[in-house]
């Protein structure tokens, strides 16, 4: 077939008995992944009686076991061959029914390109040809320009449901031998039903996502529900393998303008698409999405050419140290190390990129996901030194930099609550955590994650308010340091040197049943640094608590203390104190002012040398 004649390809269409004549035993057959495989061809294949198909090699990156039936697969006439184990592809490979190529996606087309995989055959879905005579490759690109240059029989499966995507997708009808209709409708996927866990998960995943990042997708719960976590963001970028109804909302929303992309610039980035009838509709012919191979999409390199590309991964299980296991069935595609390291890498190379991994704290049969100790979890990633970020819906734990006790302690605080006893019991019983730390039970229900905020000041300064948590008890540790001598005596009253870890750690493990303590964080989400603490301790024999406030001498003067102390008499109010009592030296005339300015009557009673304020909330 010419190029020129594509108007006339409805009358070159083959039946598919008629395209499987031309095979030979023994060929190396390529068929086109995922949502786009070619499942007219393929139920022939499987179903024909030809005395030609024997002894075939299928090779496709990704199956859905729809038309390729892996029972099918059985028989000595085709062996599957694949580069991806995830979904129904890994119980086959584990019963040696089919073939796992083990390689990063990155480097399939340079092992394609080199001829190691001789592809003697392709069968490809495809879109009608355009006016110019150019079918598009529509919702899977990866491979297939190079299977379809390479090989020696090329079959169009020609879909009319296809969209013409944009990007590198389209090829001419004149390269393809033969063409067979399809008689099936593509694989759609229907929306990913949410929960409330996973909704809190992708609301702690989004909040590490700043204005200007750049995000993939996936399929599953998490990536379905951080879509709608993300529609308030702004310029945003997408660079991902799947393209999903998840990332369609994102871009409709407008948080999404490519404008910070070194890499396709202006441009969302992805190779494959996922999703329901009305994505395929919404990506026909839309120039908002380039898809591109696999050697661009997930290219280390490429990734890390945009700035802060954060790579966020839904993950089955994870214990104290960091370490990860992913997912081993249908609830994300991206489910092996070989397909997560790529965007793991390109995340580590980025300017300001870091990595993400969430998780509910506990799986559906209420079991817990974080454990002392994965050493015996299949499909692991193993690069625990380079984990940033381990996220469930009861917060988010920084891993970066920490020590492993430190990870412990962090890890410990977004477990269920009523899993976190037993894992700070086993984390002391193998020596990962301090003997004598503290575990106040009584509050694993109740930190106040709800009165976390943001608030900007002067100067562009923006500070994160949240409540004190047992893993600050370093960065507490580095901001007494920090202060002057002064500054100590001002707040403890006596000329302390030291801040050792059994003081400490009394200082961070609040009782949130009936005390309260704010932090003050600047610096990027997850991993900025505390300047400042405020802190309320009620009196067991009155309806008063004792105030006090801390800044880090190069943050004052900016309002923060101030901002805390109206924070702290709101949340006081609220859980039914009356007032407030605190002890100010005379000459820190800076805390004076602080209390003048809350919005609540002061008196003031110098003993022995010290304001005894007693502060009365207006009602």
């Amino acid at each position: 077939m010419t190029h020129t004649d594509y108007q006339d390809w409805e009358q070159r269409v083959v039946s598919p008995e008629k395209a499987l004549r031309r095979i030979e035993p023994g060929m190396c057959i390529f068929l086109s992944t995922g949502t786009a495989e070619p499942r007219t061809m393929v139920r022939h294949l499987m179903d024909s009686d030809l005395a030609n198909l024997q002894d075939l090699e299928l090779f496709q990156l990704l199956s859905f076991g729809d038309a390729l039936s892996l029972q099918r697969l059985q028989s000595q006439k085709y062996r599957l061959k694949t580069f991806f184990s995830g979904w129904v592809a890994r119980e086959a490979i584990t019963e040696g029914r089919v073939d796992l190529i083990p390689s990063r996606f990155s480097r399939l087309t340079r092992l394609v390109a080199s001829r190691r995989i001789p592809f003697d055959a392709a069968f490809v879905q495809i879109s009608p040809p355009n006016r110019l005579g150019y079918c598009s490759l529509g919702v899977s690109v990866d491979i297939a320009h190079l299977a379809i240059a390479q090989a020696g029989f090329v079959v169009g499966e020609i879909n009319p449901d296809m969209p013409q995507t944009t990007g590198d997708t389209f090829v001419p009808i004149s390269a393809f031998d033969m063409l067979v209709k399809s008689d099936e409708e593509p694989i759609y996927f229907s929306r990913w039903p949410v929960d409330e866990n996973f909704d809190k998960v992708a609301q702690n995943a989004a909040s590490l996502v700043e204005d200007g990042s750049c995000v993939a997708f996936s399929i599953g719960p998490l990536y379905e529900a951080l879509g709608c976590h993300l529609q308030s963001k702004k310029d945003l970028s997408v660079h991902t393998p799947i393209f999903t109804d998840a990332a369609m909302d994102v871009v409709n929303s407008g948080a999404v303008s490519n404008r910070n992309k070194e890499h396709f610039p202006g441009k969302s980035v992805a190779s494959y698409a996922m999703g329901t009838k009305e994505l395929w509709q919404w990506l026909d012919c839309n120039p908002l999405v380039e898809f591109q191979g696999l050697d661009k999409v997930f290219n280390p390199m490429r990734i890390g050419r945009n700035r802060r590309f954060i790579a966020i991964v839904q993950c089955r299980k994870a214990d104290l140290t960091g370490r990860i296991a992913l997912h081993v069935s249908k609830g994300n595609v991206i489910t092996d190390p070989a397909e997560v390291i790529d965007f793991f890498n390109g995340a580590e190379i980025s300017e300001e990129g870091f990595s993400v991994f969430a998780l509910p704290s506990r799986n559906r049969k209420g079991e817990p996901n974080i454990l002392l100790s994965i050493e015996d979890v299949p499909n692991q990633l193993n690069v625990r030194e380079s984990i940033d970020f381990a996220v469930t819906e009861y917060g988010v734990a920084n891993l970066n930099g920490r020590t492993v006790r430190e990870r412990a302690m962090a890890m410990i605080e977004v477990a269920h609550p009523d899993d976190r006893k037993k894992l700070l019991d086993e984390a002391k019983a193998q020596n990962i955590i301090y003997q004598d730390q503290i575990f106040i039970t009584e509050s694993t229900h109740l930190y106040p994650s709800s009165i976390e905020t943001t608030r900007m000041f002067k100067d562009n300064l923006k500070v994160r308010f949240r409540p004190l948590r047992p893993s600050d008890e370093e960065e507490m540790r580095r901001l007494f340091y920090r202060f002057s001598d002064e500054s100590v005596y001002y707040r403890y009253f006596t000329p302390l040197k030291t801040m050792p870890h059994a003081r400490m750690q009394t200082y961070v493990n609040v009782d949130y049943s009936k005390d309260m303590s704010i932090v003050g964080v600047v610096g990027e989400p997850g991993q900025g640094h505390i300047v400042a603490e405020g802190r309320y301790v009620k009196d067991p024999h009155s309806p008063y608590g004792d105030v006090a406030f801390i800044v880090d001498e190069a943050y004052q003067g900016y309002g923060i203390a101030t901002y805390m102390y109206k924070m702290l008499i709101r949340l006081a109010k609220e859980r039914g104190l009356q007032g407030f009592t605190a002890d100010v030296m005379p000459a820190n005339k800076a805390m004076m002012r602080v209390f003048e300015k809350g919005d609540a009557g002061v008196r003031a009673n110098l003993e022995g040398g010290i304001y005894r304020l007693t502060i009365q909330f207006n009602r």
